[in-house]
């Protein structure tokens, strides 16, 4: 039977409402479904026309189409490909992400790379409602209906408190909540891309200039960032509830064809729009899902506000349900429906300073904001892969709740690691943000030109701090990892 820690134990049973479990493994009578389940909540959190607007970014990078379109699909299907591997850790040991990365960091250690997925998470959530508010903005004013504060007001309320109730409910009402608006995205996004096909001009495809391999490089490195890399912190955390007979194939395949596909249609459809009309490009550089709106026709603009506000809501759905958990394995001796409203409380508060306070430029701090903490995060996806990959049982689950169990306090080579792997990224990413600028200290030392140049745009530090993570603790933890698996 499972044994489940005291400060973590469920107060109560099942529910079929609100969700009940927390930061706990999940009870083998509750495990339940099949791998193609999980298709639907990551193909809704990723399907929306924010997938349109990374294909200007793709473009900033000085590539060709065929060489954006080749980037966007390397770097989707490849972080989408780590999301589903780390789904697997759900499978084997029925709890959250988080949770299981106690198994590589210790209990206590673990909370460092709890602390920078809990971070990363509630961005996300934050540059979700700013991009919500925008683009009601930006289509409310070209139907010619109020775009004052009193509309901001109004989408933000609309958008938080969907994201809000399907978050704090939890697994069940979101696995629902996320098909329905996977069949909706897709009806609403074929009929933009119908609609808009009258704008696609080959020969301005043609005419764009050919990167070299450093333009490709970054392309394909910020693809890889901006998609299935801040999301492998996440990915278990669907995947607890499949029982642990199914096969681990299936989930990773379900996980990253469902992550993928959607991106991939709409990373292409995205450049052939932008890659046709520098006007376009830029107006959707400046504001990614706004910016489509403008080419249009007036009657459609309702369906279209409407399926660019449901896939923000997909993505920020998950945001906020892996963000409550992550706050929980910090720590934090509550609920998890608790949990999930203060996260919301934070959420409300940043995207009330960014929007009404601090509002700026939003390609440079988002493209800073993916980078920075994108470093981190790979860092800590290679050392947690690794630890699966040297995994030949599956996790000891009454241990990941204590210090004294196998997992120990903290393996001081995983923490090494990853604030090694983050040091050494950190030194060969750049931004344009200006509270970034002290990126990028070790382009000039090794060589790789000034931080304005075509290798500081690549921000290698994202992959050289996923393979610091990964080799390293392969290289250093081999011994651990069995001398654990022999308890």
């Amino acid at each position: 039977m499972t044994t489940v820690h005291p400060e973590i134990e469920r107060s109560g049973v099942s529910a079929p409402i609100l969700e009940l479990n927390g930061i706990n493994v999940i009870d083998p009578v509750e495990r339940k479904g099949k791998p193609s389940n999980l298709f639907w909540p990551w193909c809704a959190a990723n399907v929306g026309v924010l997938g349109m607007g990374y294909a200007a970014y793709l473009l900033f990078h000085g590539v060709s189409f065929l060489q954006a379109l080749v980037a966007g699909v390397i770097g989707i299907i490849g972080s989408f490909l780590l999301v589903g591997f780390s789904a697997l850790a759900g499978k084997r040991g029925s709890a959250p992400t988080m949770i299981l990365s106690r198994a590589p960091f210790g209990v206590l250690g673990n909370r460092l790379p709890s602390l920078v997925s809990y971070l990363l998470l509630v961005g996300w959530e934050i540059v979700t409602m700013v991009l919500a508010i925008s683009a009601v903005g930006v289509i409310f004013e070209r139907l010619g209906w109020s775009t004052g504060t009193a509309t901001k007001i109004g989408s933000f309320v609309v958008v938080a408190g969907v994201i809000a109730v399907a978050g704090t409910l939890g697994f069940d009402v979101i696995m629902r909540f996320q098909k329905w608006i996977t069949y909706l995205m897709i009806l609403l996004t074929i009929g933009f891309v119908i609609i808009t096909a009258s704008h696609i001009h080959p020969s301005a495809l043609k005419s764009l200039p050919t990167g070299g391999v450093a333009a490709f490089v970054g392309a394909v490195i910020f693809a890889f960032t901006g998609f299935g890399l801040s999301w492998a912190n996440t990915a278990a955390d669907y995947s607890r509830y499949l029982p642990t007979s199914v096969r681990g194939s299936s989930v990773v395949g379900w996980t990253t064809f469902g992550a993928s596909v959607g991106p991939v249609l709409l990373i292409l459809d995205g450049l052939l729009l932008t890659g046709s009309d520098p006007a376009l490009l830029t107006a959707v550089g400046n504001d990614p899902i706004g910016g489509l709106g403008t080419i249009l026709p007036t009657w459609y603009l309702v369906p279209f506000i409407l399926v660019a506000l449901l896939g923000l809501i997909g993505s920020a759905v998950l945001d906020i349900y892996s963000s409550g958990l992550a706050l929980l394995s910090l720590g934090l001796k509550t609920k998890r429906h608790i949990a999930v409203s203060i996260d919301v409380v934070i959420m409300v508060l940043g995207t009330v300073y960014l929007v009404w306070i601090a509002a700026g430029s939003f390609l440079g701090s988002f493209t800073g904001f993916l980078i920075t903490l994108g470093v981190p995060i790979a860092a800590w996806t290679g050392i947690f892969l690794a630890d699966m990959l040297l995994r030949r049982r599956n996790y000891a689950e009454a241990d990941l709740y204590s210090s004294r169990g196998r997992y120990g306090a903290a393996n001081v080579s995983a923490v090494a690691l990853m604030l090694l792997g983050s040091g050494v990224g950190f030194g060969l990413v750049v931004s344009t943000a200006e509270w970034l600028a002290w990126q990028g200290y070790l382009l000039a030392p090794l060589h790789l030109g000034p931080k304005n140049g075509t290798w500081a745009n690549a921000n290698l530090g994202v992959v050289i701090s996923l393979a610091i993570g990964f080799v390293g603790y392969l290289a250093l933890n081999r011994r651990r990892v069995r001398t654990q698996e022999s308890v």
